[in-house]
Formats: structure tokens, sequence, C-alpha cells
């Protein structure tokens, strides 16, 4: 945005801004009765199960706008609210987004961050409806909340795994985390030089997890049409063993899953081998793949096995035997959480390795 035209947000003001990023937006579903411009967006769910869910993305933490574009983190804000309603076996409908924007942004580089909402919204079916923006000391700030909807007797939870469920997720994991790897180690490198060209050719898919990642709303949709209810469901945001776990704690189960049946793509390979980096624990403990991790009854295998992009990684055990990875060499290892976290003093997933049990 440096050699483009940059207006003072403070010229058009608040509500001017506000105007500025919302005036184009029109409303897609029937539910949404009044999006932007009152007080409070007006909602008519006719019975549905209502969900809600919100993210807050935080510059130095959540972001590095080094090597983050602006359309790509408005997406990727977006992008990653509808997969928590989809991780619910829900729809999302309506969004509403909160600034916080520090002085040193422009009019220009906002409308970057919205035209990245609004792209989202228009991909996955969804209304921007609402919203706040504020002044920032501290850098940029951006909340998203998300409200869907679920049929009666069909929203999944976290808690409903069975002994003897299979385990699935879909996609591939740990590309995100190698992804950022990438980004983390080009930005080291490039230490402000005006010339510099990051080494980034062949490694496009890891990238675009990172930066532009994707909501499984197709998975969903198979699923309801091979009539498959997942006992629980959740998405992958602070990696599989974390996600698992949860699902496991609440369920009250233990699980297996083994290491072989985790998908990984080649590119997610030779980044972690570029890095010496251990390739299992990435994608156990990377995060951001928001892929779905769910759990079906045994006996819908045939039919979850034929979605093409679902791996059947293990299976739901009783809980007096714990959780654990059954390596490629048949040894058991404890699975723990150590996906990232924001409030950890040193938030690092790939600082330990999982601890084999004796």
């Amino acid at each position: 945005m440096e050699k483009a035209q940059r207006t003072d947000i403070a010229t058009l003001g608040e509500f001017g801004l506000i105007r500025r990023l919302t005036e184009e937006i029109s409303l897609k579903n029937a539910s949404s009765l009044k999006g932007v411009g009152d007080d409070a967006a007006v909602l008519d769910y006719a019975g549905k199960r209502v969900l809600v869910t919100t993210d807050l993305l935080l510059e130095g933490v959540h972001f590095d706008l080094t090597y983050v574009p602006l359309k790509h983190l408005g997406y990727k804000a977006a992008v990653v609210n509808f997969s928590d309603i989809y991780a619910m076996n829900g729809q999302p409908r309506q969004i509403t987004v909160s600034l916080g924007i520090s002085r040193r942004f422009s009019i220009e580089e906002m409308e970057e961050l919205y035209a990245g909402i609004r792209l989202a919204c228009d991909i996955y079916g969804v209304d921007l409806v609402g919203g706040d923006t504020s002044a920032s000391l501290t850098g940029l700030t951006l909340s998203i909340t998300c409200i869907g909807e679920g049929e009666e007797g069909k929203i999944v939870c976290r808690d409903g795994a069975k002994e003897n469920d299979l385990i699935c997720v879909s996609g591939d994991l740990g590309a995100a985390y190698m992804g950022l790897q990438l980004l983390e180690r080009e930005k080291s490198v490039f230490a402000g030089e005006k010339d510099f060209t990051p080494a980034f050719e062949g490694r496009e898919y890891i990238l675009e997890r990172q930066l532009k990642p994707e909501a499984r709303k197709d998975i969903i949709v198979e699923l309801d049409k091979r009539h498959i209810l997942p006992t629980a469901m959740m998405d992958i945001s602070d990696g599989l063993s974390s996600e698992l776990l949860h699902i496991c704690r609440q369920s009250h189960t233990g699980c297996r899953i083994y290491e072989d049946r985790i998908p990984i793509d080649y590119q997610t390979a030779a980044m972690a081998e570029e890095f010496n980096m251990s390739l299992v624990t990435a994608a156990l403990n990377g995060g951001e793949d928001y892929e779905l991790l769910f759990t079906v009854p045994l006996d819908r295998h045939d039919d979850v096995a034929a979605i093409s992009g679902v791996h059947i990684i293990g299976y739901i055990t009783a809980p007096s035997l714990g959780a654990a990875l059954i390596s490629r060499d048949g040894n058991e290892i404890t699975l723990q959480a150590q996906g990232w976290n924001s409030l950890a003093e040193e938030p690092d997933p790939t600082k330990e390795e999982p601890t084999i049990n004796p």
C-alpha cells in the first residue's frame, strides 16, 4: 500500500468509514431482515437453532502484516468463524465485524481488509450485518462474530463420541504450520532489503493454507447427502492432538490414532525435512489447518470412507486406555495437547516431542 493513494481515516470519521466500507453490501439470507445501519441487526430464524461464535485477532499475536496481505487477513478472519459453525454441523448466515485501528492505517488499507471479508461472505453465502470501529494504540485488532443456524437433532457437539466410533479428518494436516515457518524464515532473511525476493517457488500450497484457508462446507454437504450424522465434531484450529483430546475429555473416552494414516501433503513433508523438523509433530500440533475432525459409528465405515478428502485415522476407546498415537513401528505414544497457545510465555508447538510410554 506504500505507493497507492492513502487517505487519512480522520477525514471520514468513524461513521463515515463505516458507510464507506459497508455501503455496497447486500443481504443474501431470508433470516437477515435488517443489517448495517441501525442500532442492531434484525434476524429471523423461525424456530431454527441459533449458533454463535467469535474470534479475536491481534496484530503481533495472531498475524504479522510484514507478510500477511490485508485482503488475505480479512478473508481468513471471516472463514475461520465460518469453520466453527460448520464444525457444529450448522450453516453460517451472518457476521459482525469490529475493528481497532491505529493511525498508521489508511482508508484504502481498510478497504483492502474489507474486500477480503466481503469475498469470503460472497463465496460462502454469508451476510455482513454490523460491527463496530474504534481507535487503537496497539496496531490492528479484528474481531468477528458469526451467527449460524442448525436443525434440531442435527447439531453436533464435542461430547458425543462413543467407544468404537471411527475417528475421521478431512484434507491434510500440518501444511498451515509449515507455511508459517516458511514465511517467518523469509521475513528474517528479508531484514528490510529493497530488492528482496522470497524463496516461495514450489511452496504455493503451504503458503495458501496459512494465508487463505478454507472452511470445509463441502464435507458438511457430503455428510448430509449420505445421511451421516457425526457423533462428535470440531475444527482443527489448535492442532489435531489438542482437538482430539478435547473430544475425548468431553465425551469421557480414550482414543487410538495411527501415524501412518495421518494425511500429509508432499509440500508439507518437504518443508519439514528442509527445516529438520519432526513431520508428525507438525501434523499433530501445528494448528490453523481448519479441517474437520469428527467421529462416526463403526457401521458407517464404508459410507464415510467413500467421501473424497476424508481419512479414517483411528478409533475411540474406553477412557481407561487413554489417548495415544500408534507410531509406524508399533509403539504407543501418549497424546499431549501441545497446540499453539497465545497466552503461553513462549508458544511453540514444536518445542517438545510427544512422550513415549515406558
